[in-house]
């Protein structure tokens, strides 16, 4: 098996396929780094208090953002407890002076992460999550915010490449969204040689490679470069629907989808999929995109 993932996020994926008796080759299609600049999210995180909805897409999105809430010496909860506090004085103003309450008034900023494992990290700081779709894509979010967010200011943490679905569709359901990029993820150079060596030596070559993201799909053409790389006999398998359709769209193959789109969930497609015949595409190539 050949696991794809950034360096440092690699080991569980990894790991569960060892434990189930699978030969991993690590060899990282990403590489996750710092944005160019950080003067957006940190403007974002000094004025969080002025948002009603907090997004964040994936755990390197979790740890980017906390990293400079450490770096700023901001302390998040204070600061979403301040919130309440604030709409808390503004709310009982308005009922003194005989006005409406405000359309936030009392309420915390409200969190929400896509799929357990963000969960899990903005829980792991003692944060609750608010929402978490049923489905761990965009477009389940979208389903799960827009009749909560009209009239409300939104805050989306994320990588600088990203799909617009969630900002795009909010903004139509009345939201007020900001972007802003926590780190982002570029093709790692010294990927190129290993990945070439391994799909050209019939001893090394995978059984199966593993595509946990658009950004691994993308970067792993990329790093086969305008060599022509035989995939003949190598099984393609996607985390989700997202991933998916980028590998469709390079004109690769996709042999093993996850039902649920989590590393548990692919490491099961796999287990299904490899307790059955291999069926070869003979001369399979990769289209460079």
């Amino acid at each position: 098996m050949l696991v794809g993932r950034a360096r440092h996020q690699a080991g569980a994926l990894s790991r569960e396929l060892r434990t189930l008796g699978a030969t991993v080759l690590e060899i990282p299609f990403i590489e996750i780094r710092p944005p160019r600049s950080f003067k957006p999210l940190d403007s974002a995180l000094k004025n969080l208090h002025t948002y009603d909805w907090l997004i964040l897409t994936s755990v390197n999105g979790v740890e980017a953002m906390w990293d400079r809430l450490g770096k700023l010496k901001l302390n998040f909860a204070k600061m979403r407890r301040g919130q309440r506090s604030r709409e808390g004085h503004e709310f009982t103003r308005a009922v003194r002076s005989g006005k409406k309450k405000p359309a936030s008034a009392a309420e915390a900023l409200l969190i929400a992460a896509i799929g357990p494992a963000t969960q899990k990290a903005i829980e792991q700081r003692r944060i609750k999550v608010d929402v978490v779709p049923k489905e761990y894509v965009a477009e389940s979010v979208v389903r799960s915010l827009r009749r909560r967010v009209d009239g409300k200011r939104v805050l989306l943490v994320r990588a600088k490449i990203a799909r617009d679905v969630i900002p795009r569709e909010l903004r139509k359901a009345g939201a007020q969204v900001d972007v802003v990029e926590a780190y982002e993820t570029v093709v790692p150079q010294s990927s190129r040689k290993r990945l070439r060596s391994v799909l050209g030596d019939p001893r090394r070559r995978p059984q199966a490679i593993t595509f946990t993201s658009s950004s691994t799909v993308r970067n792993f053409v990329a790093l086969l470069g305008s060599r022509s790389a035989s995939l003949e006999g190598i099984r393609f398998a996607s985390i989700g629907p997202v991933t998916s359709s980028t590998l469709r769209e390079l004109g690769l193959p996709m042999d093993i989808a996850a039902k649920e789109f989590t590393i548990p969930g692919l490491v099961e497609a796999i287990v299904h999929a490899v307790a059955g015949p291999v069926h070869p595409r003979p001369g399979v190539r990769h289209r460079n995109a």
